[in-house]
């Protein structure tokens, strides 16, 4: 296993001469031959010229065998120059290939060792570059200002800390505190390990900065979602007489872009142009993941316009962008259009697409890209990971499809992709909505074996879908281990206990709420209130709507007003019920006119629905849950013709009803049916064993009679 340990300074070897082994500068790095070999000099610039105007992978490695004829490959410098010619086309390891038949001898060469290490960063293998680093200090070879930046680049992205440090304490004992480049890479590998107390430290002390230096401080923040610390270093920047340039501006950008901070993000957009410095492709892709977040389409179609006059469209990352903000704004044909424009494709085009159908409700056109994406020729190497897998089960689960959703999980783990926190986060909120608790626990298990347990968002997904099925001691289990709670862990619990009627419990935890300083939204009103609602607290209930308007100023939305309605109309105070929502500043909605219709036929109180049959019967609705309650408030009172007319007046507008649905739990797979449907395989003995069950209730209650 690599660690800091196998970093540790090792004796230089006898066999290489020691004066080799000290800082080499830049001219006997780039030396054409080493000490121990005896290559033809001018055979050596020969093959160096000609490696250098190759354009194909096939024409590097023509030239390669005729170093071999020519035994040219006893050379160092040339080895070298052939691991960079494969790096150059991506074939990785044909050039460690090269590196690993070097001969002995030749391996004091640093810029052999250079070459192989850049090979290897350049295109992702961080691990490789850290163990080849580990045997070149093995072979008593010290890196220089040229190794340094690689190795720490490659730290950064492994994340190591104790890595880090190791190669930073070599960096300082062989003099290269002052390193331009060195010094930058530190700053930004520190940025990344988001350790930037280290990184500023470093900042400071540098007695000249490049532009390069100034760009990753502002980056370093950007990446540690700090927009104050990235523009300080901005506004320090130019107060030093330097002007920031484009790439600059783009990391302010992104600063303020992930933190949330949208419309500071397009002020400083709009001072960027303004200002005369140039936009390029990267500003305008964090511009468009704004729109995207803030559902502006307007705004990402200008920026779009931009992008067209830029001639920036090319850009795969720019159209990935565009597919994002289009997505997310249901402009589902303008993503479509923009992935079927992409001359290449790469898996976060395929989903951004899939992304976008599904966020629309478009779960089979999710479905079908997801598939199309899926059964690509093997050579293309673009497969679905977590990403696409999750895209197309939450757009199932968010249109009620849950059996569908669990059904893509349990193929994505036949199909070997590891689950995150948003994929579990997503079928734990499945099984809430199927009191699916069983296969919920299973989960439970799966992530602590996953040391998933302690992410908030799996936390929050365990308590409300424990909650949810009445679990009351696990999901406080779940609750009470979470380090850092957020509102969606409060609001989760409280909402939990209103489901289940349980309102004095639910109160108690919104006062508890409060006493930790935490302040509710009017998510936790609406959890409250509905407890309330189903527990019948009419006069809590009364105090709750006050506070929440008179202390904590939150504007009552359509939701809170349902709650009052109904749970004044449950209380039989239906007149109340009725003048709350007369006086909403709000047109009342199917959910509020459903509530009071509701309470006035559990009392049979006619008159408080017929003020609100015409609001009934005028709305746009594309269900039937309203018209319904009228239809059988009216029967109810032995109204049969205006009954009639209400379902007439809804089969005109081609209103369905929706039908009620049932489910079962058989041997770890849910099935659900409803009046009218043929029975799903697995289920064929149902039938006949509720006509049992109810011929033995009825034997009962004759017995019982007598």
């Amino acid at each position: 296993m690599l660690n800091a340990a196998s970093l540790r300074f090792v004796s230089v070897p006898s066999r290489f001469p020691p004066k080799y082994f000290t800082s080499p500068s830049f001219s006997q790095t780039q030396s054409r031959t080493c000490q121990f070999c005896n290559t033809d000099n001018e055979l050596v610039d020969f093959f160096d010229h000609l490696l250098k105007q190759c354009r194909t992978v096939q024409q590097s490695q023509q030239i390669h065998t005729q170093i071999v004829v020519t035994s040219a490959h006893q050379s160092a410098f040339l080895d070298s120059r052939l691991v960079t010619a494969y790096a150059r086309f991506g074939f990785v390891m044909d050039a460690r290939k090269v590196f690993d038949a070097t001969p002995v001898e030749c391996l004091g060469n640093l810029l052999l060792w250079n070459s192989i290490l850049r090979a290897n960063v350049t295109h992702g293998y961080y691990q490789n570059a850290v163990e080849l680093y580990v045997k070149m200090r093995n072979l008593g070879v010290l890196g220089d200002g040229f190794t340094f930046p690689l190795i720490i680049r490659a730290c950064a992205f492994m994340g190591s800390s104790n890595l880090s440090w190791s190669i930073h304490s070599h960096a300082l004992q062989m003099g290269l505190q002052n390193h331009l480049h060195v010094v930058n890479e530190l700053m930004g590998m520190y940025g990344k390990l988001g350790r930037m107390v280290e990184a500023r430290q470093l900042f400071d002390r540098m007695g000249v900065r490049s532009h390069l230096s100034w760009n990753v401080m502002v980056s370093n923040y950007a990446l540690n979602y700090d927009p104050v610390g990235a523009s300080e270093i901005f506004r320090q920047m130019k107060l030093e007489g330097l002007l920031p340039n484009t790439v600059t501006w783009t990391s302010l950008l992104s600063s303020h872009a992930r933190s949330g901070q949208y419309e500071e993000t397009i002020e400083l957009f709009v001072k960027m142009r303004v200002g005369g410095f140039g936009i390029n492709a990267e500003a305008l892709a964090v511009v468009l993941s704004v729109c995207a977040d803030l559902a502006a389409v307007d705004g990402g179609r200008m920026v779009h316009g931009y992008i067209v006059k830029g001639g920036y469209e090319d850009y795969l990352f720019v159209k990935n962008a565009l597919i994002c903000m289009y997505g997310k704004n249901e402009q589902v044909k303008d993503a479509q259009k923009m992935f079927l424009l992409a001359d290449t494709k790469n898996l976060v085009t395929w989903n951004a697409l899939i992304s976008a159908y599904a966020e629309s409700g478009l779960c089979d056109e999710a479905f079908a890209v997801f598939s199309e994406l899926h059964n690509l020729d093997d050579h293309l190497m673009v497969r679905p990971n977590v990403i696409s897998w999750s895209a197309v089960i939450g757009g199932c689960a968010s249109k009620g499809r849950n059996e569908d959703s669990l059904e893509l999980f349990r193929r994505m783990q036949l199909a070997e992709v590891m689950a995150n926190s948003v994929t579990i986060s997503i079928i734990l909120s499945v099984c809430a909505e199927l009191a699916a608790v069983n296969l919920g626990r299973e989960i439970h298990g799966h992530m602590v074996r996953a040391l998933m347990d302690s992410n908030i968002l799996v936390g929050n997904g365990l308590i409300n879908m424990y909650m949810k099925s009445g679990s009351f001691k696990q999901g406080h289990m779940v609750f009470d281990k979470i380090d850092s709670r957020d509102l969606i862990s409060w609001n989760s619990i409280i909402a939990g206990y209103g489901i289940h009627g349980l309102g004095e419990n639910a109160l108690r935890t919104f006062d508890q709420m409060i006493v930790t300083g935490l302040q509710p939204d009017n998510v936790t009103f609406v959890a409250v209130l509905s407890a309330c609602s189903h527990a019948g607290l009419v006069s809590e209930a009364r105090k709750l709507f006050d506070v929440m308007v008179g202390e904590f100023r939150i504007e009552p939305q359509m939701e809170h007003y349902a709650c009052m309605v109904d749970l004044l109309g449950r209380a039989g105070l239906l007149q109340e019920a009725s003048n709350i929502m007369k006086n909403m500043p709000m047109e009342p909605n199917e959910c509020v006119l459903g509530a009071l219709l509701n309470s006035c036929r559990i009392h049979k109180y006619t008159e408080v629905a017929e003020e609100t049959a015409s609001h009934i019967l005028t709305l746009d609705s594309e269900t039937t849950g309203s018209y319904m309650l009228l239809s059988n408030l009216y029967a109810a009172c032995g109204r049969w013709k205006d009954s009639a007319r209400v379902r007439v007046s809804a089969k005109a507008k081609g209103l369905k009803k929706t039908p009620g649905q049932s489910w079962i739990e058989v041997k770890k797979k849910v099935y659900t049916f409803s009046a009218g449907k043929v029975v799903q395989p697995g289920l064929d003995e149902v039938p006949e064993i509720v006509k049992e069950l109810a011929l033995q209730m009825e034997s009962e209650e004759t017995e019982h009679c007598i």
